[in-house]
């Protein structure tokens, strides 16, 4: 990418988009941004007509629906059919304009529940998928595949990125729909605030988890768009590369790892009735360091900065 090229975010708005655009503003001055006010992502002549004007030559697709465990598990529906709806219209809309590369963001949850750790991007339809999540996950893949279908018969250059567990500026902190991480430094933070005893978490704790500072992924993913080109090859994982720290963490050791930056002294309680989700969610991370790439933030790092965002942005303003 050049520095006049003109590159479109998707899904500006949201943690990964948001963060994408601050990364990109540092090194370019044609950056294309869109929200709902503009047009619908899952009307596809509107999308279309989008792409007509603004003639985008790079694409990043960030927008999605996403959400925790509970609200992939009471919504299945809506997340694989506006996510599926989002995805096709971008990406036809790309090959129908011309764009030069396109980098389609998934998610680890298309891996299969159980798969050999740590996950390697071979792994992709090799065995049953997390329940809670299996319908975001199929359209993850369905956007994976159509990427590599649109690069085998037509000769495009649309490439996937799979990132681990992401945190950071921009998240949703909201208990009914946010990821594990997010809701819980909301929890700790309200509970100290309050003075409370305790706090419940749901789960054994006894899950591990990786988790990635989302300014890190942000960079990741220009780098990858800059130095990384999908092949032609018929094997699905040659277009796509896992992003990740290359370390994960039990929940339990987590949750004391932030509760001490929050500064809440009460107990910890685990309500194990509830769904720990997938045991161990670690990606492989062998083809993005031969690139040249690896994170930066230490997990501790990236929770400190992400929880003064959180007071700065969020307790503050409630």
């Amino acid at each position: 990418m050049e520095k006049h090229s003109r590159i479109y975010i998707a899904g500006n708005r949201g943690l990964v988009g948001s963060a994408i655009e601050r990364r990109l503003r540092r090194e370019h001055d044609n950056v294309i941004t869109s929200d709902i006010a503009d047009f619908d992502l899952t009307d596809a002549r509107a999308t279309d007509d989008f792409f007509a004007r603004t003639q985008p030559e790079y694409v990043f697709v960030a927008a999605a629906k996403v959400g925790g465990i509970k609200a992939n598990d009471a919504f299945p529906a809506d997340f694989i059919r506006i996510n599926l709806l989002i995805q096709t219209n971008l990406i036809h809309a790309a090959f129908r304009h011309k764009v030069r590369k396109l980098l389609f963001l998934g998610s680890s949850c298309i891996y299969p529940k159980l798969a050999p750790q740590p996950l390697k991007e071979e792994y992709l339809l090799t065995g049953k998928l997390e329940s809670t999540n299996d319908a975001y996950a199929i359209a993850k893949i369905a956007g994976i595949l159509m990427c590599k279908s649109y690069n085998r018969q037509h000769g495009t250059n649309f490439i996937a990125a799979m990132p681990t567990n992401l945190y950071g500026p921009g998240d949703n902190f909201d208990l009914q729909s946010s990821h594990v991480l997010p809701a819980w430094i909301r929890k700790f933070h309200a509970a100290k605030v309050a003075g409370q005893a305790s706090v419940e978490l749901w789960g054994t704790g006894n899950v591990r988890r990786e988790l990635l500072y989302v300014e890190d992924l942000a960079d990741a993913l220009v780098f990858l768009m800059n130095h990384f080109d999908a092949g032609r090859e018929r094997e699905d994982e040659k277009m796509f590369v896992n992003i990740g720290l290359g370390e994960d963490i039990v929940l339990r050791d987590l949750a004391e790892l932030v509760r001490g930056i929050v500064g809440y002294s009460g107990a910890i309680t685990w309500n194990a009735s509830m769904p720990d989700g997938t045991p161990r969610k670690l990606l492989d991370v062998g083809r993005l360091h031969a690139l040249g790439w690896k994170a930066q933030h230490t997990l501790e790092a990236g929770l400190r900065k992400t929880y003064a965002w959180y007071l700065e942005n969020v307790a503050n303003k409630a």
